[in-house]
């Protein structure tokens, strides 16, 4: 019997996420959405796709909760963007009771399966889906460090000229501006990355990776990236379906690792089929420390301002 995937929201990155998984064969697929006609026609489409791709997956679009029950992976990336004139509190009250909607209609449906948010500010989104879901906290994840470590792999490749498949690099942190490198930890075949680029281009390199997102909305200039939080998402959802246990950056519950209490937080776990399987404690230097207090400070504001509302 397949694996299920429920993608609540058929946006890009939703129905990019459906389209990557299915290409993998990852499971079959569920793609919810509240407008009407819309996850129906992109799910009928990427049906469509499969015999000429030769995948098995199948896929749906629906309006119903219904049709995600028995999920294996919840993956919610419903929000809403933020507009002009929007306050950052505002943003965060909407955003904050889409997700509960998504997860306390779904979560009840699928009892064991394990949610991975995507929608922002990523790391107040997944404590919310936590508490809505009600479930371990280890089966409750926000996808943030994929991404950020994914655009920080590429720019070394871009400036060394090497393979992207043997930068290996880890971060920490909030996601985005609030992202902690760690090039102590990132390595081009096992070689420290400090044995190939300079320290103030690397410190570039860092900062574009920070902004990566909003370079991509500057480019854009009517939408955000979608192309890579859905392959981040996909390989989220590929180390659970197939107990991968693979050694990621992910939005984790944190109860006292790295100093840190009821928060999310982006840190590197070993993820499989229980979801977050273990969470990897890094020998930090006194540098690093302060600057994954600084952006645990940044994501705390975020939930403070998150429970006042």
């Amino acid at each position: 019997m397949r694996k299920k995937i429920s993608i609540i929201g058929a946006g890009f990155v939703g129905s990019t996420t459906a389209h990557w998984c299915a290409a993998a064969e990852l499971g079959d697929i569920v793609l919810v959405d509240i407008v009407e006609g819309v996850p129906q026609g992109k799910g009928l489409d990427l049906y469509e796709a499969a015999p000429i791709m030769g995948y098995d997956a199948r896929v749906i679009g629906t309006n119903s909760y219904a049709d995600t029950a028995g999920s294996d992976v919840i993956v919610v990336t419903s929000g809403a963007p933020r507009k002009p004139g929007m306050s950052r509190e505002d943003l965060i009250k909407i955003n904050a009771e889409i997700t509960r909607s998504c997860v306390s209609q779904s979560a009840p449906l699928s009892p064991n399966a394990v949610i991975i948010v995507v929608n922002n500010p990523l790391d107040a989104m997944t404590y919310v889906a936590a508490e809505a879901s009600g479930f371990p906290k280890a089966r409750v994840m926000g996808q943030a460090g994929v991404l950020d470590s994914a655009r920080y792999r590429t720019f070394i490749a871009m400036e060394t000229g090497v393979s992207v498949e043997d930068i290996q690099a880890m971060l920490m942190g909030g996601h985005g501006d609030e992202m902690v490198p760690l090039p102590r930890f990132s390595t081009i075949g096992g070689i420290p990355v400090s044995e190939f680029i300079a320290k103030d281009r690397l410190d570039a390199i860092v900062d574009r990776a920070r902004k990566g997102g909003g370079e991509i909305v500057n480019l854009l200039k009517t939408g955000s990236a979608y192309f890579a939080p859905a392959a981040a998402t996909t390989q989220m959802i590929e180390a659970v379906i197939k107990d991968k246990k693979r050694v990621i950056p992910v939005a984790a519950y944190l109860d006292g690792e790295y100093g840190l209490h009821d928060m999310y937080f982006g840190v590197p776990v070993i993820l499989g089929a229980g979801g977050i399987e273990k969470i990897i404690e890094l020998p930090l230097n006194a540098e690093e420390l302060a600057l994954v207090k600084q952006s645990a400070d940044a994501v705390r504001n975020t939930l403070t301002t998150l429970k006042a509302l």
